[in-house]
């Protein structure tokens, strides 16, 4: 009876002592768009880490839109009091999603990790809903680029610009030597991304963000704002007859293709390059557009997570938001992405010279107050606001509006948007 009686407690005990690391275990389901051949292999990295320790992935992945019917998904799932573990949501609309009272703070996890410390602060202040962490933070995408052909330049005999009196001057030769001088998409947002870059490039970090930012109705009528707008209209002589509707994409293979001399784009522009076998410093240049070298207009993805009543669904999506920012989810996702980790002092050896550059950029812009939120790639002002902006400069870029009566138009509308 005393050996039977040993063998069911010592029965009992291996079946609790196995049935502990399925109660903490727990299932994540990600929504995100990540579908492409790059991010996609990401992911599956995230994934990976995340089943080591335990936990269940439920992949949830919403292709299409740039993120637009992602967020119609999303926003179906959270009526119905059924959204995701995590969602891949950024810039204000983080801030809308903590008005609805339904994110998990992530306080905990981001002091064990100091977050605050790894994080710069102008990025941690977005993922934060009231003081506390509610988003994790997973790259950073630099917006003020300008992709350059040398051989282009060189047949030209034009100099690669660093000011904008340069960039009109190579522009000239370029086009004089029978070339198509910028390569460029004519569609909203990529008017708006260079609008931005002009912009910060005209009136220096501290009038970007009372614009581009803040939304301050002084500044978007302002003198300064109406030379950003005749700066951005001069580029349209430089562009061919074909750009109206252009794919950023197919803009970029100009370039590549030395039909044309640069492009202005972000750096996912890199990756079309990367798939064409060039070399980055021999095939083509990467550098700030002119007169934004002291800039950086960041561009950064992430995760907001959603309260959770199960206790190992909460300890799962907690380690989730860990092993985002550990290095080695940084390190893969970035180089196969073409951004750059948003983790502070991450080895650079893997990175290629585009990338050293743009870390080497996002630490000292970082420090020097230089590191603004891009408006045209949602980081900085609500959708109402940025869709305001996004109609006035498509409006002035594709008719003969006046800088002066454009620069109006965007203090009034942005006001009607607020």
């Amino acid at each position: 009876m005393k050996k039977s009686m040993l063998i069911w407690t010592l029965a009992l005990t291996m079946i609790a002592f196995m049935a502990v690391p399925s109660a903490m275990a727990g299932e994540v389901e990600v929504l995100h768009w990540w579908t492409s051949g790059g991010e996609a292999k990401s992911v599956a990295v995230l994934k990976d880490l995340l089943e080591k320790e335990g936990h269940t992935w439920k992949d949830f992945a919403v292709a299409g839109g740039g993120g637009d019917t992602a967020m119609t998904v999303l926003r179906s799932r959270a009526v119905a009091g059924n959204p995701p573990t995590a969602a891949q949501v950024k810039g204000p609309q983080i801030q809308q999603w903590g008005d609805e009272g339904v994110l998990a703070d992530l306080g905990r996890v981001a002091k064990a990790e100091k977050w605050d410390d790894i994080i710069p602060g102008v990025v941690a202040n977005v993922m934060k809903y009231r003081g506390q962490y509610v988003a994790v933070p997973v790259n950073v995408h630099r917006i003020n680029w300008m992709w350059v052909n040398p051989e282009v330049f060189k047949k030209a005999g034009a100099k690669v610009p660093t000011t904008w009196a340069e960039l009109e001057e190579a522009a000239k030769k370029i086009q004089a030597a029978g070339m198509i001088p910028i390569a460029f998409g004519g569609q909203d947002w990529q008017e708006a991304t260079v609008f931005e870059s002009i912009v910060i490039g005209v009136g220096g970090a501290d009038f970007y963000r009372k614009a581009l930012v803040q939304a301050d109705p002084g500044a978007l009528g302002s003198p300064t704002m109406v030379k950003a707008f005749e700066r951005f209209k001069n580029l349209k002589q430089y562009t061919d007859k074909n750009a109206p509707g252009r794919d950023w994409n197919l803009a970029t293979a100009m370039v590549i293709k030395g039909e044309a001399g640069m492009q202005f784009m972000g750096d996912w522009a890199k990756g079309e390059f990367t798939a064409a076998g060039k070399v980055p410093g021999v095939d083509y240049l990467a550098l700030p557009m002119p007169d934004t070298d002291k800039y950086f207009l960041f561009n950064v993805d992430s995760f907001i997570f959603f309260k959770q009543k199960a206790v190992a669904a909460g300890q799962a999506a907690e380690a989730m938001a860990r092993l985002i920012l550990q290095p080695r989810f940084q390190e893969v996702f970035n180089i196969n992405k073409g951004s750059i980790p948003v983790r502070l002092g991450m080895p650079k050896d893997n990175f290629d010279a585009p990338a050293q550059r743009s870390m080497d950029d996002f630490v000292a812009t970082a420090k020097s107050g230089g590191l603004v939120p891009s408006m045209a790639h949602e980081m900085a002002v609500y959708p109402e606001v940025r869709g305001a902006i996004f109609d006035v400069v498509t409006n002035f870029y594709n008719s003969d509006m006046s800088a002066a009566d454009a620069a109006k138009r965007l203090a009034s509308e942005v006001a009607a948007a607020k």
